[in-house]
């Protein structure tokens, strides 16, 4: 995943000549680069973050050439466009901590019975390992989780002898939970309306 980027001079208030033609004012730091402002094509930008979100590498070329992560996107409040951007430097030769989303994949059978709903309780898991290791997600499969008592742990998460899970092993990711009275008949009318639907 590559990303041309370009160094810049214009700063501060100024960058918003940059927006205006279709650049980003970006950062690159850490202790592998030092601080260097840059900007590159917003475009360019999405379609990176797009694939590689938070988790996987980018490696800047152009001006600068240097492997780093998407470390912050600061969004317009109002459009929620990308305005600004911060990478961290990293080295494929050392080992960096990420915040890895939790993916629910599938449907529980518990959930069919509308008694029962699989409720994710931690979106994300810090894991330590080198760049190119790092997962872009880790997926639960709600297809194995058969009993109400069924709770997946931290450390139930097999990621692999690469990549070591640095939260605490007892810590809950996935949980059942009851359904109260407003949510099942909530369920029981779209199920109905699905019904009449077909």
């Amino acid at each position: 995943m590559k990303l041309s980027v370009k160094k810049r001079e214009i700063l501060g208030k100024k960058v918003s000549t940059l927006r205006r033609q279709g650049l980003i004012p970006a950062v690159v730091y850490g202790k592998h680069c030092d601080a260097t402002s840059i900007a590159c094509l917003k475009n360019d930008l999405l379609k990176v973050y797009r694939t590689a979100w938070y988790t996987t590498p980018v490696e800047l070329t152009g001006d600068l050439d240097q492997l780093a992560l998407i470390y912050n996107l600061q969004l317009n409040p109002i459009s929620d466009e990308i305005i600004a951007a911060d990478f961290l430097a990293v080295s494929k030769t050392e080992k960096v901590k990420a915040n890895i989303p939790v993916v629910l994949k599938g449907e529980s059978p518990l959930e069919k019975l509308n008694e029962w709903r699989v409720q994710l309780v931690r979106n994300t898991v810090q894991v330590e390992s080198f760049p190119q290791d790092i997962p872009s997600q880790i997926e639960i499969d709600l297809a194995t989780i058969t009993s109400i008592e069924q709770v997946v742990f931290v450390r139930d998460l097999n990621l692999g002898d690469k990549v070591a899970i640095m939260d605490d092993a007892n810590l809950p990711v996935v949980t059942v939970v009851s359904l109260d009275e407003d949510e099942k008949q909530t369920s029981d009318e779209e199920a109905t309306a699905t019904t009449t639907t077909d």
